[in-house]
């Protein structure tokens, strides 16, 4: 608390009027970055287009607002039960969110049936190790976010024919085959192919 209390330019007094002890205050702390996160998230599944577009909204909006959570940041959640237990309760939400979008989809015919409790603790599992930056196969950050939703997106897409595709079904997949395009060139160039 010395420490905290030395960055913030505070008293530790301060500090504990805002919670208890060391536990309160960390869950206070996460549940309103958690907050934050939520309201960076939501306006994307409210967003335009069909259950498809706004999922990978959603996560793409999700990797954007946890950005700032440094490794050091993730690996503290990891080693505290409390800040685990602040993490997990919000991963359940987000994955009900998602799941709800997955049910939608599959209601209005833009997916094909799936189980969406299954496909939600498949987006849960995978947010995990996300967030936990393990096992990702070199994708990391929001490139990672982007990955998920194609592959959860393209696994449970209603196939369709050609002349039953929206225009925006068009352009959204030149979009993504140029973001992909755009980040090889930008990762290549950042590993020392200058």
């Amino acid at each position: 608390m010395d420490g905290a209390a030395a960055r913030l330019h505070c008293s530790k007094a301060t500090i504990y009027a805002l919670a208890g002890n060391r536990e309160d205050l960390v869950r206070a702390v996460l549940v309103a970055f958690f907050k934050q996160v939520s309201r960076g998230t939501e306006e994307a599944l409210r967003g335009p287009g069909g259950a498809g577009r706004r999922l990978r909204a959603y996560l793409e909006a999700m990797a954007e607002q946890l950005r700032p959570a440094s490794a050091r940041f993730l690996q503290d959640v990891a080693g505290s039960p409390v800040a685990s237990e602040v993490y997990e309760r919000n991963t359940r939400i987000a994955s009900a969110k998602l799941a709800e979008l997955v049910a939608e989809g599959v209601a209005g015919g833009e997916f094909r049936p799936v189980p969406t409790g299954f496909i939600a603790e498949v987006i849960s599992s995978a947010m995990d190790r996300i967030q936990q930056r393990t096992g990702l196969g070199g994708v990391e950050g929001p490139g990672a976010y982007r990955e998920l939703g194609l592959l959860i997106v393209g696994g449970i897409r209603a196939d369709r024919p050609e002349e039953d595709r929206t225009e925006e079904d068009r352009t959204e997949e030149i979009h993504t085959e140029t973001d992909r395009a755009g980040e090889s060139g930008a990762e290549g160039r950042g590993a020392g192919g200058r």
